[in-house]
């Protein structure tokens, strides 16, 4: 009787282990499918968030179910006092969720919590120099994106970032695509791909489109990509995210083969909302 309990608890589990996708996204269907964004909320959208003006219906309709699942299982926390309200997360949200438009939940699956500072702040680092002596200093950041499933922001570099739509900058982008670029477990340029083709062909542009911008950069040649894109391959895919999104016209320009390739990873193009907000 006990091994007969037993084997079936076993054929219990490892039906929900290799399930456990199927089961998770009819919990999460069920759960979201009944709730949207207010129209409070939506208010908030078009007033903060250009690109959301002008989105396709079709586009902002998979945005916002995005953000609402994004709110129902992440955590945005205020820190040095400041209170996160309602629009404050909504914000943060949607710039997060621009990023996975068109790929399925669970969005962005290591990401546990967001933590808000109100401006810039002072980071404690530790250095050595040539001798082994250890200085103690700080730094001020912006924002930050650890491996770990925590990303740290600014919120008032999160809303210059929304509030300049077309200069190439913005926070949530960056940040976020550094966490696309951690899914794999390494912190490289190159995000989770579907095939060995695909990353054989990420390498094949990535790399020559990375060590051109450097090259640029070091020449003083003039460059679409912001500088800060030639620190390593990391900050490339994360300043070159930015880019393409608010800058896609003349990334295209620039490199016409990059720009299909982050069109193809990121499963939407731009140029349509860009050429929009640009004649607003």
């Amino acid at each position: 009787m006990i091994n007969s309990v037993l084997l079936l608890a076993l054929v219990l589990f490892v039906l929900i282990y290799w399930r456990w996708s199927m089961i998770q996204h009819h919990i999460w269907k069920r759960k979201y499918i009944a709730q949207g964004l207010s129209r409070n909320d939506k208010a908030v959208l078009l007033k903060y968030m250009s690109i959301y003006r002008h989105m396709t219906d079709k586009d902002r309709a998979s945005l916002e179910r995005h953000i609402v699942w994004f709110l129902g299982e992440k955590r945005i926390l205020g820190r040095d006092g400041l209170k996160v309200n309602r629009a404050m997360e909504l914000v943060v949200a949607a710039d997060a969720c621009l990023l996975v438009l068109n790929k399925p939940w669970p969005l962005y699956p290591n990401v546990k919590e967001v933590l808000l500072y109100p401006s810039s702040y002072y980071v404690p680092q530790t250095s050595k120099d040539g001798a082994g002596l250890v200085n103690y200093h700080t730094s001020v950041r912006q924002g930050e994106s650890w491996p770990g499933g925590t990303l740290v922001l600014s919120w008032h570099d999160v809303l210059e970032g929304n509030r300049l739509p077309g200069d190439g900058h913005n926070l949530v982008f960056h940040e976020f695509a550094h966490q696309l670029d951690q899914q794999t477990g390494q912190t490289n340029g190159t995000p989770a791909l579907i095939s060995r083709e695909q990353y054989t062909h990420w390498a094949k542009v990535f790399q020559r489109a990375y060590s051109n911008l450097k090259s640029h950069v070091a020449y003083q040649m003039p460059h679409v990509i912001h500088s800060y894109g030639a620190t390593n391959e990391a900050e490339f895919f994360a300043v070159v995210t930015e880019t393409f999104i608010e800058k896609p016209a003349e990334l295209k320009s620039y490199d016409p083969e990059l720009f299909t390739l982050l069109c193809q990873y990121y499963q939407f193009n731009p140029s349509d909302w860009a050429k929009s907000f640009e004649r607003a």
